[in-house]
């Protein structure tokens, strides 16, 4: 009987633990822009022109930027090099924030 309980509680946490690190991986940082690298830094100026960006966060090994453009946010994630990974309507994640009743 003990044993039959190690193994649960082993494949438990095994399975357990990618979601840890998952959390971990997508938890946002909010940066100054001197803390951001420079080739990231000119990607995201690309991005904004006719715009500004309004803040920088950290996702993991990523950044990302938040671009006001015409009355929008935007949020760009771009890898330490400069390559935009994806884009995003940053009102959309408020409103993730807000459903889950999180202050953003």
């Amino acid at each position: 009987m003990k044993t039959k309980l190690t193994i649960v509680l082993a494949v438990g946490c095994a399975l357990a633990l990618p979601a840890f690190s998952f959390a971990k991986e997508h938890e946002e940082k909010e940066l100054k822009s001197s803390d951001v690298p420079a080739a990231v830094q000119k990607a995201a100026e690309k991005e904004a022109t006719g715009g500004k960006i309004v803040r920088w966060e950290k996702e993991g090994a990523n950044y990302e930027a938040v671009i006001e453009k015409n009355g929008k946010q935007w949020g760009f994630k771009i890898d330490a090099t400069g390559k935009i990974l994806s884009k995003h309507d940053e009102s959309k994640e408020k409103g993730e924030h807000k459903e889950k009743n999180e202050k953003y």
